[in-house]
C-alpha cells in the first residue's frame, strides 16, 4: 500500500510539473512576442527546472523498476508520462520560437 501511494505522488508531481513547465514555456514566448527576452529567458529557465524535477520523480521510479520493483501500468501512469512527454516537446519548441523571436527584433 505504500508504494502505491509513493507512486500516486510521483505520478501527480510528473502531471503538475509538466503542466507547470508547459505553462512557465508558454509565458516564454509571450514574453518574447512583446520583445521582453529577460523574461523570455526566465520563463524558459523555470520551465527547465520543472521538468528536472518531473525527470528526477521519473527517474526514481525507473531506479525502482529496474531494481525489481514493479509498479502496474495505469491509465493515470500513461496520462502522467503523456504530460511529460507534451511538456518536454512544448519547451523545445518555445526555445525555437523565443530564438526566432529574437533574430527579428
Amino acid at each position: 500500500m505504500a508504494g502505491e501511494l509513493e507512486n500516486q505522488q510521483v505520478i501527480m508531481g510528473l502531471i503538475i510539473n509538466g503542466g507547470n513547465a508547459k505553462s512557465s514555456a508558454f509565458s516564454a514566448i509571450q514574453a518574447a512576442k512583446k520583445g521582453d527576452f529577460l523574461e523570455a529567458n526566465a520563463k524558459l529557465k523555470e520551465a527547465d527546472d520543472f521538468l528536472s524535477e518531473a525527470h528526477n520523480a521519473q527517474t526514481a521510479m525507473l531506479t525502482q523498476e529496474a531494481q525489481g520493483n514493479h509498479t502496474n501500468v495505469t491509465l493515470l501512469m500513461v496520462h502522467a508520462q503523456d504530460h511529460m512527454m507534451n511538456a518536454i516537446t512544448f519547451r523545445d519548441l518555445a526555445g525555437e520560437l523565443v530564438d526566432l523571436y529574437r533574430s527579428h527584433q
